[in-house]
C-alpha cells in the first residue's frame, strides 16, 4: 500500500478512521515505540510468533514481558501467542545454519514469522498486518518490506510498510524500555545469534 516510510507517515496523519492491525512482535522493547506510534491510528493486537527464539525459557520470558508491558501502558491491547514450534524455524533455515547475522538465514526467519502473521491476520479478518522487526538497526528493513509485500499479494491482506527505526524510533524504544523497566535481551533470539554473541564476548 505504501512504498516508503514517508508515505506511511503522511497517510497516518490523514487517516479518519481506525483500522484493525495485527502487529507481529518479537519482544516488548521492540514493540514499545511502535505501539506508541501506531496506537492513535489503529486498533492493535500483538501477535507473538517467534519459533526462532532459543531456549524455550527465553521464548516464555519475552512473551510474559510483552504481556506485562501491554497491561502497563493501558491501551487495552490483546496479546495473541502461538505455541512454541522450534522445528518450524529449524526447517525454514535448514542448510543455512552457519551463515551469520543479516544473511539468508535471517531472511528465511523473517519470512517464517511474517507468513504466520499474514495467515493469522487473514484468518481473523484484520485490515492490515506488519511487524516490529524493522525497529532494530540489526535487521535488514528492505527484506522485511519485500517479504511483507509478497505476502500481501499471496494472502490478499494489506501489509503496513515499516521502517520503525526512522525518526529515532530505536532510541525511543531504549528510552521506553528504561521508563517501563523492560527486559532487554542481548541477542536476537536464535541459538546461532546466541553463539555468535558469545564468540564476540570472548
Amino acid at each position: 500500500m505504501y512504498n516508503s516510510y514517508k508515505e506511511l507517515k503522511e497517510a497516518l496523519s490523514k487517516a479518519n478512521q481506525k483500522y484493525k492491525l495485527l502487529l507481529h512482535s518479537c519482544c516488548a522493547p521492540c514493540s514499545s515505540h511502535v505501539l506508541m506510534l501506531l496506537k492513535p491510528y489503529f486498533d492493535i493486537t500483538i501477535y507473538y510468533t517467534n519459533d526462532n527464539i532459543y531456549p524455550e525459557s527465553e521464548y516464555q520470558a519475552r512473551l510474559l514481558e510483552q504481556i506485562r508491558f501491554c497491561k502497563n501502558i493501558d491501551y487495552n491491547i490483546q496479546v495473541v501467542a502461538d505455541p512454541y514450534l522450534p522445528n518450524d524455524f529449524n526447517q525454514q533455515i535448514e542448510g543455512l545454519e552457519q551463515l551469520g547475522e543479516r544473511s539468508q538465514r535471517c531472511y528465511n526467519c523473517y519470512k517464517l514469522r511474517l507468513e504466520k502473521t499474514a495467515k493469522k491476520a487473514k484468518e481473523l479478518s484484520f485490515d492490515f498486518f506488519t511487524t516490529t522487526l524493522s525497529i532494530s538497526p540489526y535487521k535488514v528493513t528492505s527484506w522485511i518490506n519485500e517479504i511483507g509485500l509478497q505476502l500481501e499479494q499471496k494472502y490478499q491482506i494489506p501489509f503496513l510498510y515499516s521502517d520503525f527505526k526512522k525518526d529515532e524510533g530505536y532510541k525511543h524504544s531504549i528510552t521506553l524500555s528504561k521508563e517501563y523497566g523492560l527486559y532487554r535481551q542481548d541477542y536476537c533470539g536464535c541459538i546461532y545469534s546466541l553463539k555468535e554473541r558469545s564468540m564476540h564476548d570472548e
